[in-house]
């Protein structure tokens, strides 16, 4: 495991996945279709559970570049600047179940921000980075 620090908030767009986790592939085939992949662009996988305890997922990307007033019906998320706990899962393809074992090890730390998102993010085809957020008290 390992702490990051993100200096900057990072915008992003949203599609909400019909169910978990069996339409996180459509949800992001979704966005895709609305604004083509770019690697100038950073891609993210949110989640958290509802008040039932039933995980919505959202598939998201960076607004940066993106003609804004063209998209602003999707929904948008401000993923803000901060301290995260983070795991890497290399080559997550091929192992898609070690994301929610990184998952699994993250939301049991004592500092998580209880409002956090689980954080998928993308870095490049192969690998994911999962991330939670710790509490602002905790490393400041």
């Amino acid at each position: 495991m390992e702490i990051i620090k993100m200096e900057q908030d990072i915008f992003l767009i949203c599609i909400t996945a019909s169910s978990f986790p069996e339409g996180v592939l459509e949800a992001h085939q979704s966005l895709h279709k609305l604004i083509p992949y770019s690697t100038e662009r950073k891609y993210f996988g949110l989640s958290k559970p509802n008040e039932q305890g039933i995980i919505q997922y959202k598939a998201a990307m960076e607004f940066h570049g993106i003609d804004e007033h063209k998209y602003s019906s999707l929904e948008q998320y401000r993923l803000s600047a901060g301290t995260y706990a983070s795991i890497t899962v290399t080559d997550f393809k091929k192992n898609i179940s070690a994301i929610g074992n990184a998952f699994q090890q993250l939301i049991v730390l004592p500092e998580l921000d209880p409002e956090t998102y689980c954080i998928e993010w993308y870095n490049n085809e192969k690998d994911v980075l999962c991330m939670v957020k710790l509490k602002a008290s905790f490393y400041n």
